[in-house]
């Protein structure tokens, strides 16, 4: 399968499919079914004694006048406790399947997210953040409701209505081939109106996954709208958004509306047609009194949930859209995974790595890297440079395993990265991007996040805040220190207290790169891979930056992709990439001396830098 596959929407599921899908995803759902249902039963029988009741009523005491055997009392209590008994009945059926479907929903979020971590960014990039939030929030919230309301009503009203239908063919078989037979023209209708109103509620999961991922796009770039001033045409967007989802819901609610007037529609008319021939069957003398007011009753019992049908059946094509897309997300094949079996694990110490006739193209474009061929030895500073879009970025992609080669192989101390388990490569590979993420929280939260093997402190999932390991401020403290940045912690208003915000606003840029590389040096790595990003910084922090990466890279194999040529003068090799091949390989005076792609490069930014 190629890199960055699209997620699937799960679309070509149907009804079936789906729910049979999201069991398997959600067992906890069916759990202690058997038992719910015996209670729905119960709920639903419980029910039909008032229209027994009252048969009996009018049938025995009503034609023997007067009370004296205590027969109505006895039919009156037997009603009030049948209604009782079926109130405490729903009551319990609502509990139980609140919970069930509670515990089955968290761990189909759970599954969808963890599935959303190991997508490749490749495949992430296919959809808006926003939209992809939506598939884990907001579309398993439509699932929810479905399952805590729609679930309940779904599993009585049958039961009701099937209830209903025994106790009416005893009393009139033909009345109650009367009433199934008004409702055959809604069910031959029923069936694909549903298609449509699920078509419907299609349109609308996808509406609100874009409209999230605009109003989320826009939240996050923020200071660029205002700085741009462009908060007019970015509202404009953000309404456009909005009003898209609107007329979704709106056409799906018009949809809804036809479905469920259709059924109050029969089920009157069914009601009328019930009196006129019960009346003609009493006439006959084939229908009691008694027996011919009580199948009214039942009729309502019948009709009530057939017309509470065609709203729940509405609201499953809802929650079967906001299903299928999160089916969508846990069915996306996953292209970065451990090898079958868990993978080898790679013995720490100093690294080396090769790269073996590498290609690689981004799904549906050219190559960006053909034929790569390069070894860095262990304990080595490497500097890869070159043009914008030469493939420097990628390189790091492929050895740090965020994407594999299309030929070829990279090794890391000469086993194919495909052949570790990724947590053994990713304690021996360290990652510092060119634009640290910072997540909200202290300085000290921030860098202990790259101790892996120290346990989550408590309370951290239930303050909101990024799972933090417990790691003793000292060791937070000597990071600092060992890269040479305690003095500039010192300086912070609550030293390594000190809130970062989100997304780490509350510091410079320069600053949150070196949070980044506190956090690197706390994970500990062999190699460590640097996307340099100092172009933006004030010398003062560029120095301190320049300072940490000297000592973060110490004993260490590094291989830097470097924006500015300062870093290439202090590597022990210098790899120039153009056009997605290596073109030179050398030392920086080695290269210079030798007059090619690099000494054009070196002698164009010493002009720039004079």
């Amino acid at each position: 399968m190629s890199a960055g596959a699209r997620l699937d929407g799960a679309g070509s599921l149907g009804t079936r499919a789906t729910l049979r899908r999201g069991v398997e995803i959600s067992p906890q759902i069916l759990d202690g079914a058997f038992l719910t249902v015996v209670l729905a039963v119960l709920a639903a029988a419980g029910r039909v004694v008032v229209p027994l009741a009252v048969q009996q009523t009018i049938d025995t005491v009503g034609v023997a006048g007067g009370t004296g055997d205590g027969r109505l009392v006895r039919l009156v209590g037997l009603a009030a406790l049948g209604l009782v008994v079926a109130g405490v009945c729903s009551a319990l059926v609502n509990v139980r399947l609140f919970r069930s479907s509670e515990a089955g929903l968290a761990r189909l979020r759970i599954t969808a997210f963890r599935r959303v971590h190991d997508l490749s960014s490749l495949t992430q990039g296919t959809e808006r953040r926003g939209s992809l939030v939506s598939r884990v929030t907001s579309d398993v919230d439509t699932i929810s409701l479905f399952v805590q309301w729609g679930g309940i009503m779904l599993l009585v009203s049958v039961l009701q209505i099937a209830a209903a239908t025994v106790l009416m063919a005893i009393w009139s078989w033909q009345l109650t081939l009367v009433v199934w037979a008004s409702f055959v023209p809604l069910v031959l209708v029923l069936r694909p109106a549903q298609k449509k109103v699920g078509e419907a509620y299609a349109a609308v999961r996808q509406s609100v996954g874009a409209m999230l991922g605009a109003i989320s796009e826009a939240v996050v770039g923020a200071e660029t709208v205002r700085a741009y001033g462009v908060t007019s045409r970015t509202q404009g967007r953000i309404d456009a958004a909005v009003h898209r989802t609107w007329r979704a819901q709106v056409r799906a609610q018009n949809r809804v509306s036809i479905v469920f007037s259709s059924g109050v529609l029969v089920a009157n008319a069914v009601l009328a047609v019930v009196v006129v021939v019960g009346t003609l069957l009493g006439v006959g003398g084939s229908l009691s009194a008694g027996r011919l007011v009580a199948f009214l009753f039942l009729v309502q019992l019948f009709t009530g949930p057939v017309q509470m049908a065609t709203e729940i059946l509405n609201e499953l094509q809802n929650a079967l859209a906001g299903w299928r897309r999160v089916i969508g997300v846990i069915d996306t094949p996953v292209d970065i995974a451990d090898p079958e079996g868990g993978g080898a694990t790679s013995p720490r110490g100093p690294a080396e790595v090769r790269f073996e006739g590498v290609t690689y193209a981004y799904p549906g474009g050219p190559p960006v890297l053909s034929g790569i061929d390069l070894r860095v030895p262990a304990g080595q500073k490497v500097a890869v440079v070159g043009a914008t879009g030469s493939g420097k970025s990628t390189l790091v992609k492929l050895v740090t395993r965020l994407a594999d080669p299309d030929e070829g192989r990279v090794l890391l101390d000469g086993t194919d990265l495909r052949a570790l388990s990724l947590d053994s490569l990713r304690r021996r590979v360290v990652l510092v991007p060119q634009e640290g993420f910072l997540f909200e929280g202290s300085l000290a939260d921030n860098v202990a996040y790259g101790a892996r093997d120290a346990e989550p402190a408590e309370g951290q999932a239930a303050a909101g805040r990024v799972a933090v390991p417990d790691v003793d401020p000292r060791t937070v403290l000597r990071a600092f220190d060992e890269l040479g940045l305690a003095d500039w912690v010192a300086a912070l208003p609550d030293g390594i207290g000190t809130e970062v915000g989100q997304r780490g606003e509350r510091l410079s840029a320069g600053e949150r790169q070196l949070v980044s590389l506190a956090r690197a040096h706390l994970a500990g790595g062999d190699l460590l891979v640097l996307d340099e990003a100092t172009s933006a910084v004030d010398p003062a922090t560029d120095v301190r930056i320049a300072g940490a990466l000297d000592r973060l890279a110490a004993g260490r194999t590094t291989i830097t992709v470097a924006h500015r040529l300062s870093t290439a003068e202090a590597a022990d090799l210098v790899v120039v990439v153009d056009r997605g091949r290596i073109v030179e390989i050398g030392t920086h005076g080695e290269l210079v001396a030798a007059g090619g792609t690099y000494a054009a490069m070196h002698a164009a930014w010493m002009s720039q830098t004079r």
